[in-house]
């Protein structure tokens, strides 16, 4: 007689959704995962760009017409470059007013408002690289409970092969949920030190653009033209 014949080798698919209805229900979950990661990443890869965060030409733009006084002009010049430098520049012309110091701090808010508002964007990847494999690690839970419960349902005689089975398509959600938390992590690590990169240049483009204002600030006190103040009497001494 014959050896028998293999069974055909499983395809994707098959691998895949092959842990039972449980199984399936966490696959399903995990492509949504997959997907949101993906989607995400484009998404910040977009947004977190220098031109998009320090459009070109807008500090200087805002440098010169503040040295000239022109404030007006370079709060219009921030409003039509919408940015992360234009709300940080829009914030630092309000308190324009108020002194250097007033300015500067206005500017470090925004600049820590505008900052939150990126890393929450990209936090979200961090949140998916966590939950993912903790997915992948209930499936493969339930898939091995179900296992030993079929062990104990025929009293001990189901065979090894069959445990083996089992475990094996229990153990493919947490593959799947590996595949998915390593690069959503890498790419929240990436696009952080982005971020933070991209802050700084902003932070400091922001002040070199508004630094006229500082200059006119310490020389206000002594305003050309206008009279030196009265000699004081010394008292004789006795």
């Amino acid at each position: 007689m014959g050896q028998p014949a293999k069974p055909p080798p499983l395809t994707f698919f098959q691998i895949v959704f092959s842990g039972g209805p449980l199984g399936i229900a966490n696959m399903v979950v995990l492509i949504a995962l997959s997907i949101a990661a993906l989607a995400l990443t484009l998404d910040n890869i977009r947004v977190v760009r220098k031109a998009a965060i320090i459009p070109p030409e807008l500090g200087a733009e805002v440098h010169d017409l503040v040295a000239v006084g022109e404030l007006p002009r370079a709060a219009d010049a921030a409003k039509a470059q919408p940015s992360f430098l234009a709300a940080v520049l829009l914030h630092g012309l309000a308190e324009a007013g108020g002194g250097w110091t007033d300015v500067e701090k206005a500017m470090e808010d925004a600049t820590a408002e505008q900052a939150a508002r990126l890393f929450r964007r990209i936090e979200y990847l961090s949140v998916i690289g966590n939950i993912a494999p903790m997915v992948g690690l209930l499936g493969t839970v339930t898939g091995m409970l179900l296992a030993f419960k079929q062990v104990a349902d025929t009293e001990g005689t189901a065979g090894a092969a069959q445990l083996a089975d089992g475990i094996y398509q229990a153990l493919v959600t947490t593959v799947v949920g590996l595949i998915i938390a390593i690069p959503s992590l890498g790419a929240f690590a990436l696009l952080r030190s982005r971020v933070d990169q991209l802050v700084a240049e902003a932070a400091y483009a922001a002040l070199h653009a508004l630094s006229p204002l500082k200059r006119r600030t310490n020389a206000s006190p002594a305003e050309p033209g206008s009279p030196p103040p009265p000699p004081v009497a010394l008292k004789p001494s006795k």
